[in-house]
């Protein structure tokens, strides 16, 4: 068996420019790259005919954060009603860790929309949840 290691959590948005505003600008990831795909290797890959998408990849501390839109991707589960929460299968989040959680809660644009004020948990994590602008749940967490 190969040995695995991350390269990347991946989120399909429905506008590319907004996403990236958010988790560069409001979480203060860095871009570290955008380029556009398609092709008939790529549309066989993904299993989607005459695929084309562009994506954006985003440091998150060792982990790459790759947001993609597809020209086929449709309205964002938030706009269709379906919202996701963290306790539906097959709900995804992604987890960053940052030193102070609690200062890092104060500094956050009244914008963006939170799930709660930070909470630490019985196993000593301190933790809260924001929402991106497509609905997508990020945990943010210090231990």
């Amino acid at each position: 068996m190969p040995e695995f290691t991350a390269h990347h959590v991946g989120i399909t948005v429905s506008d590319l420019d907004r996403s990236v505003s958010f988790y560069r600008d409001k979480l203060g990831l860095d871009l570290l790259t955008r380029f556009e795909v398609g092709g008939d290797g790529f549309a066989t890959g993904v299993g989607l005919p005459e695929a084309h998408a562009e994506f954006a990849h985003l440091d998150a501390g060792g982990t790459r954060l790759e947001l993609v839109t597809y020209d086929s991707t449709s309205q964002a589960a938030s706009e269709i009603g379906s919202e996701s929460r963290i306790d539906t299968v097959g709900t995804t989040h992604v987890g960053l860790t940052v030193q102070d959680v609690e200062d890092c809660y104060s500094e956050l644009p009244d914008d963006v929309e939170t799930l709660s004020e930070p909470q630490t948990t019985e196993t000593g994590t301190t933790i809260f949840f924001v929402r991106d602008p497509e609905g997508n749940l990020v945990e943010v967490l210090s231990t």
